[in-house]
């Protein structure tokens, strides 16, 4: 570090100074972090699920929700209750559970809020949610309250209070919160972990995560995430979408585990995409030819770690451009990079020319090398779904520490928020609150990152 780099303790006092007349939209992020910072709370680091082969439950059955139900029953997960707005879909799901051997799992379609039906008796040990965004928050504290362990869908929550609020509910009730970050957990993703983590790209210093796809079609259909995503543009410009490139980057980083996010500069493209897409393809007079898309095409955020590492994280869903996570991470003896995947390490060639990654097949993750056969067959993006169904089951069939736990799931999530918060004000840095509350210096590497 050079002197006039400041450390993050320096950076934080002179921005208390700078932001003495913040907007009321970066001073409501503060005074959360402090209040919770106060008061002293019993942690869910470490602490382990209760061992027993849960009793799950669904909500949400829509695609996302279907294909992890697909997973989970090849994982021999037991599912027992399901709960959709929509009836169909839930006599589907219903008849996929009776399709594995398993009995009719009991239904619940009586509209938004008969998940709090289903949730109130003592049956179920662990919710699955697969709604839209929104409803995350609430239907993951009312799960916690009533007793359940639960893993929500990506993006997880969408305000830093909703992140405190999961946060202290678990604490309280002394029940896990989870996002499904799949990506997490792919092939490519856990076997970098090991390599990173085995200390083979030497010092960690950078990073680069993305969520770059082209979701014009689906956003603009009249089915699934096209009856509500695309409303998520409307309201907010930042990075909306930010875990799938930023958790194996965290994981590989060690954050929560040593290091924290410090602070979040983030910047948005003008918006220009969903209009030019709607124009060659709506009818004249559609609703959707009234909708102002606030969000632009392309979010560029950029982490400052408390150890001084650097994340770069990317959004786009609105423009034409293949699919990509980009997955890098760097150091001082190396590099690795995704789509394609590729490898380089100090010397290993005079030409500076990159090396396939099947090369390295030895750090492949034992989850993989045990599960890999049946996660491909099964399917669900390359076979990381059932991977990442697979050892939630084991976590809690054998009393294990969730590998990604509610503090995980409140700093990740909270990258939508702040983005947004810098993007309104001009790309001027915010501060992530310490959801551990200090206790990340102490923390272990997280169990993924061994054997498993």
């Amino acid at each position: 570090m050079t002197m006039d780099e400041p450390t993050l303790e320096s950076w934080t006092r002179r921005r208390f100074v700078q932001m003495a007349a913040a907007s009321a939209a970066s001073i409501s992020v503060a005074p959360l972090a402090h209040a919770e910072g106060e008061t002293e709370h019993r942690t869910m680091i470490d602490v382990p699920f209760e061992k027993r082969n849960p009793r799950i439950a669904l909500i949400g059955l829509g695609g996302r929700g279907t294909s992890l139900l697909g997973n989970l029953l090849a994982a021999d997960g037991q599912v027992v209750a399901l709960c959709d707005i929509v009836p169909a879909k839930t006599e589907h799901a219903a008849s996929l559970v009776v399709a594995a051997g398993q009995p009719k799992p009991r239904l619940y379609t009586h509209g938004p809020h008969d998940y709090e039906t289903m949730l109130t008796g003592n049956d179920i040990d662990l919710v699955l949610v697969a709604t839209p965004w929104s409803w995350h928050a609430e239907q993951a504290i009312f799960a916690m309250k009533h007793g359940k362990d639960v893993a929500i869908e990506v993006p997880g929550v969408t305000t830093i209070e909703d992140c405190w609020r999961i946060v202290r509910t678990s604490e309280e009730t002394r029940k896990h919160c989870m996002m499904l970050e799949n990506c997490c957990y792919g092939y490519n993703e856990t076997l970098v972990l090991r390599m990173a983590h085995d200390g083979l790209f030497g010092d960690l210093l950078y990073g680069e995560g993305a969520y770059l796809h082209d979701l014009r079609k689906i956003l603009f259909s009249d089915e699934g995430e096209g009856l509500w995503r695309r409303a998520e543009h409307t309201k907010r410009n930042g990075n909306l979408y930010p875990t799938h490139g930023l958790g194996p980057v965290a994981n590989y980083m060690g954050i929560q585990r040593g290091d924290r996010f410090g602070y979040i500069v983030s910047m948005s493209s003008r918006e220009r995409s969903f209009d030019e897409y709607r124009k060659e393809h709506l009818q004249p007079g559609d609703p959707r030819m009234a909708e102002r898309y606030v969000t632009g095409d392309m979010n560029t955020s950029l982490i400052k770690t408390a150890n001084g590492l650097t994340i770069t994280v990317k959004h786009t869903v609105s423009t034409p451009h293949p699919y990509d996570r980009v997955n890098m991470i760097a150091g001082t003896k190396g590099i690795f990079q995704d789509y394609p995947a590729r490898i380089y390490f100090d010397g290993q060639n005079s030409d500076e020319s990159w090396e396939s990654i099947d090369a390295w097949k030895k750090y492949a993750h034992p989850l993989w090398q045990r599960e890999g056969g049946t996660a491909t067959k099964i399917g669900g993006h390359g076979g990381m779904d059932y991977i990442m169904l697979y050892r939630l089951l084991q976590c809690v069939k054998e009393g294990l520490p969730p590998d990604m736990d509610v503090y995980d799931a409140a700093a990740w999530s909270a990258v939508a928020p702040l983005s947004v918060s810098s993007v309104s004000r001009g790309s001027q840095p915010e501060e992530f609150p310490d959801f551990t509350r200090g206790k990340w210096q102490q923390r272990k590497v997280s169990a993924i990152a061994m054997q498993a």
